[in-house]
């Protein structure tokens, strides 16, 4: 046999040994594998711990893979409806922030202040008909008239809730919100002193504490002034009082409320009362329901007006503004 021949057989002998070992190897592996996947499934059948614990975590393998899979699709549906929740509920938080109502859902007599006063001081009626009615639940509260509590914010802020005044007093009722921060402590703070219900409240507590120091109204408007060791209270609890006797003409409905009449300064209430019974003829012609109950409250008024009458009336109008300012 030649050289090249032996080379050939030799070749052919080692590629068939190497392929015989390799089948053999083959064959035996898949009989290996075969007796470990029968070994593993004679233990699950014999072990019921081990098989509940693998179908968990194949269960559990299997749901992650899915919610990767749906994670984006998910999360963009997610931001969406957190928008859209957010919207609304901005949407809410405005209408329940503002301070309005309908007035005519009043009753016919707090509507026709309501009415009344937004015209005169130039405001919307529907925050005003909130302050109304919230004036006639706290007077009914405090045994307060609602009408005095109007006109005490008429006189004191022109029912601008933001109004403050050189010396710090703050809202509708100019409450000293410095000196009385503990009567908001309620109501989340301080700054609740603009909002305008709240500060209606603690207004209004103001006034029954200085009332019970006073022991009368008069005097406890003296005191809510700031001006109760001073002479004179520059004319501010008449001015009060003149604008409580028109708002409660109105909800009286005694028509238009007139002006209360209020006799010059330098003259004696003597005089004054002379000049009633022309107030009460005026006053009978807008009420004629009622002339005589219109007088006797004119006659009342023009008493109480000119109570402070011993000043001069460049003085009163100094020390009223002076109150105003406080």
């Amino acid at each position: 046999m030649t050289a090249p021949a032996q080379v050939d057989a030799g070749v052919r002998s080692l590629s068939a040994t190497i392929s015989r070992g390799l089948m053999t190897m083959a064959h035996n592996s898949f009989a290996l594998i075969g007796l470990v996947v029968a070994f593993c499934a004679l233990t699950l059948v014999s072990r019921d711990d081990l098989r509940h614990a693998g179908e968990a975590q194949l269960r559990s393998w299997l749901q992650a893979r899915t919610h990767t899979a749906t994670t984006p699709d998910l999360a963009g549906a997610e931001a969406e409806a957190e928008a859209t929740v957010g919207d609304d509920a901005a949407m809410m938080a405005a209408v329940d922030r503002a301070t309005a109502t309908n007035p005519q859902q009043l009753p016919r007599n707090q509507a026709a202040v309501a009415y009344w006063l937004a015209k005169k001081y130039r405001v919307a009626p529907e925050p005003l008909a909130v302050l109304v009615s919230e004036a006639y639940l706290v007077g009914k509260e405090t045994k307060l008239d609602p009408t005095l509590i109007l006109a005490i914010m008429a006189v004191e802020s022109s029912f601008n809730p933001f109004a403050q005044s050189s010396v710090g007093a703050q809202g509708l009722m100019q409450v000293m919100t410095k000196i009385h921060t503990d009567k908001y402590e309620n109501f989340g703070g301080h700054f609740a002193a603009f909002d305008p219900v709240t500060n209606l409240r603690v207004g209004v507590k103001v006034l029954q504490e200085c009332i019970e120091r006073a022991g009368s109204l008069e005097g406890g408007l003296k005191y809510y002034v700031g001006a109760a060791n001073l002479p004179t209270d520059g004319g501010y609890a008449a001015k009060v009082m003149a604008e409580h006797f028109r708002i409660k003409q109105v909800a009286d409905g005694r028509g238009n409320a007139p002006k209360a009449p209020i006799a010059p300064a330098a003259k004696p209430s003597l005089s004054a009362k002379a000049e009633a019974p022309a107030a009460a003829d005026t006053m009978a012609d807008k009420a004629k329901a009622a002339s005589n109950s219109a007088a006797a409250g004119v006659a009342e008024t023009v008493a109480l007006v000119n109570k402070p009458s011993s000043l001069p009336a460049a003085a009163k109008a100094d020390a009223s503004t002076v109150a105003m300012g406080s």
